[in-house]
């Protein structure tokens, strides 16, 4: 009986465990780690499955953190969440409920809770997204109810400080944005692009040391516009595709040369429907599991 149930609520513990943490890698293995722990345990003692499960991945992941902290310190350049395809075990959601929560998977949103401090993000997430009580939050974070309340409440209120309480939904279809800007790109538009991007759209490349990359965030329609054209021009020397493909909720393309995947870029927007900003991943570790999980088939359907 130990796999059945474990099964049953491996997708909430993996999809916990990548927002505690923003790596889909380390919630893979938190998620194996979990299992073991679990598959020792005597179920006649567990009244309630789900919330051991819960408990047992909460606590796996505030011990992580402390060491994820020391090597996002050491990383080189700009570091981003990996990026998630629709049918990622990591989504723990259905199309339907994927076009709910997708504001709650944008890469603003993430980076946002990985601002907040260990305790005060498990208590947001824990309580606001996967509806724990506050009995039970009490007892994964080993505080007070009281406590508890302040700690979700406090993570609340720095999340609206900072502009994430509700990223924006844009209006229309997200991924017919993302077919325009491929378009734009495409065509040699200038003027076409810059019209998708917002005044203040800020670009982010994540390479990990391990590809070429900006080392820091760029802003601004006009030198963000450049900088794409010329990403374009460079890639269609190379004969690369760009597709439009869903990441994390959001609009998105992936950037393909022959048979490897060179980045995926995920398109954040605002609330008329611009591009706000633009997350790239170029770091090969954080892309290898779009390929495996299939996105590499998709290469020659829709590409440019």
């Amino acid at each position: 009986m130990h796999l059945p149930l474990f099964m049953q609520h491996r997708p909430r513990l993996l999809a916990l465990g990548y927002r505690m943490l923003g790596s889909r890698a380390e919630a893979q293995d938190l998620a194996q780690e979990a299992w073991l722990r679990w598959s020792e345990c005597d179920l006649e003692g567990i009244a309630a499955p789900g919330a051991y499960l819960t408990q047992l991945m909460a606590r796996l992941c505030l011990d992580q953190i402390k060491s994820a902290r020391r090597r996002r310190e050491q990383y080189v350049g700009v570091w981003l969440p990996e990026p998630l395809a629709d049918g990622d075990d990591c989504l723990a959601a259905g199309p339907e409920q994927l076009a709910e929560r997708a504001q709650q998977l944008s890469y603003a949103y993430l980076l946002a809770l990985q601002r907040l401090e260990p305790l005060e993000r498990a208590a947001f997430l824990l309580r606001e997204v996967f509806d724990v009580e506050y009995p039970q939050l009490a007892a994964i974070l080993q505080r007070s109810q009281a406590a508890c309340r302040q700690l979700a409440s406090r993570a609340r209120r720095r999340l609206q400080d900072g502009g994430q309480a509700v990223p924006a939904r844009p209006p229309g279809d997200p991924q017919a944005l993302a077919e325009a800007f491929v378009d734009a790109l495409q065509g040699g538009d200038v003027d076409r692009l810059a019209g998708l991007l917002a005044m203040d759209v800020r670009y982010q490349a994540d390479g990990g040391g391990k590809a070429l990359a900006l080392p820091a965030p760029l802003a601004g329609r006009r030198a963000v516009s450049r900088l794409l054209r010329g990403l374009w021009r460079r890639s269609e020397r190379k004969g690369a595709a760009w597709c439009a493909q869903r990441l994390n909720g959001m609009p998105g393309v992936l950037v393909w040369e022959e048979e490897r995947l060179l980045m995926s870029v995920a398109l954040q927007c605002d609330a008329v429907g611009r591009v706000s900003g633009l997350y790239v991943m170029r770091n090969p570790d954080k892309l290898a599991h779009l390929t495996a999980g299939g996105c590499g088939q998709k290469r020659s359907n829709g590409c440019r």
